[in-house]
């Protein structure tokens, strides 16, 4: 399984629990993402993001976008997408 860093986390919002991830590469709904830090290691599929509030498919890099998490993530922890 092949991870490819694709971003960081620049903020946590716990309600929603939502991350904001500052992209360097693309990501898109149905991915499977790798977010990994000191504490974290989550693997999720994007179901939704959304970059200023509205609800987008695909973002590039240089993009933030806001991705509903499972659980906790921390600023600073490494994206990564997972083919």
């Amino acid at each position: 399984m092949a991870e490819v860093e694709i971003g960081k986390v620049s903020d946590f919002f716990a309600r929603p629990v939502v991350a904001g991830i500052d992209l360097t590469g693309t990501m898109k709904n149905g991915d499977t993402i790798h977010i990994k830090g000191h504490t974290t290691d989550l693997v999720m599929t994007i179901d939704s993001m959304q970059i200023n509030n509205v609800n987008v498919e695909e973002a590039g890099a240089g993009v933030s976008v806001g991705v509903k998490v499972p659980d906790r993530v921390r600023r600073g922890d490494t994206v990564y997408k997972v083919d």
